[in-house]
């Protein structure tokens, strides 16, 4: 590799590196490799929705059961909170049946 080369590579890993990005390889499965590149894009993005990824990444591979009160959270989370909706029912006299 020539000293121009070396140094255009060099230059493009400082680049990267100022916006917080590093190069590294991978080994997978050939079949993979477009989800392996998608899913790197996104992470490399930084938002919420990368954020999001990254947890549910880190939950697959941890292999530590769910946390409790999960789904305490996600009702919690809902737009339907604080609504005042009325959801008692009438208490109905049970049906007479003739088998």
């Amino acid at each position: 590799m020539s000293s121009s080369q070396k140094r255009a590579i060099r230059n493009y890993r400082a680049r990267l590196g100022a916006r917080g990005l590093a190069r590294f390889e991978v080994l997978g499965l050939d079949g993979d490799r477009v989800l392996i590149r998608s899913l790197a894009r996104r992470l490399a993005e930084d938002g919420a929705e990368a954020a999001r990824i990254r947890a549910a990444v880190r939950a697959t591979i941890s292999g530590e059961p769910p946390r409790k009160g999960g789904i305490v959270a996600a009702l919690r989370r809902s737009p339907l909170v604080g609504a005042d909706l009325d959801l008692a029912r009438p208490r109905v006299e049970e049906r007479e049946l003739d088998l």
